[in-house]
């Protein structure tokens, strides 16, 4: 497997096999995320999904599969879900598609997470993807200003930029705003996901910290299987 979605597709398919009928599974949103969907749609087993986003459940639905609402089914028994960044110890990034907080929601009430990935998303330190921090719409070019002080808390010294998509903002399915901050490295993740949640209207951020109890990595040698 050389090629990235051929990678993604794998480590889907490999996640799909985890699933046993009769569970309540959380799907995931983004490319890779599609492809655990769709593998797990072609299996047609009994389950309930709890979705991560609109775009996921458009999906799921299109595939003839049962969807449930957070809150409203017996705790999910699994998560699977892509990242941008694959670190140690499994912390992750993720929000590429400004999906963030629904995400940590259901990742949080899951009794088990695995993140899939290609090759490339496996990193030494988490950064060099730029990272998503999703902020409540009023107010958020103050919010942003907060947001610069607490990454040079954490001696991170950039700007967060408001995602735009055809010159307008991104408008997460919350009605929320992203900014992402190019840290470029991210040494001590932990500080910085405790300083950006401190701040006024930041709603939630990327760091994935602690969160992930498998990662199923497709590679050119296959599927690796990784453990916090």
């Amino acid at each position: 497997m050389n090629d990235a979605d051929s990678q993604k597709r794998a480590a889907g398919e490999a996640a799909a096999a985890l699933v046993e009928s009769g569970m309540v599974v959380g799907l995931g949103t983004g490319s890779t995320a599609a492809w655990f969907v769709k593998a797990l749609g072609a299996r047609g087993l009994d389950v309930t999904c709890v979705c991560t986003s609109e775009a996921t459940a458009e999906l799921a639905r299109s595939l003839g599969m049962k969807l449930g609402e957070l809150g409203e089914t017996p705790e999910i028994d699994l998560t699977v879900d892509g990242a941008d960044e694959i670190g140690p110890g499994l912390s992750l990034i993720k929000g590429g598609g400004a999906a963030l907080l629904r995400e940590k929601l259901v990742w949080e009430a899951s009794k088990r997470s695995v993140v899939i990935a290609d090759a490339a998303k496996r990193v030494a330190t988490l950064g060099k993807f730029p990272l998503p921090i999703e902020v409540v719409a009023f107010g958020h070019k103050t919010t942003a200003l907060r947001i610069c002080d607490a990454l040079a808390e954490c001696d991170i010294g950039v700007a967060p930029r408001l995602r735009l998509k055809d010159g307008q903002p991104v408008r997460t399915d919350g009605g929320n705003l992203i900014y992402d901050a190019a840290c470029g490295r991210i040494p001590v993740p932990a500080a910085l996901a405790s300083a950006l949640k401190s701040v006024t209207g930041v709603v939630d951020h990327g760091l994935f910290l602690d969160l992930a109890d498998q990662a199923l990595i497709g590679a050119p040698e296959g599927v690796i299987i990784l453990e916090p």
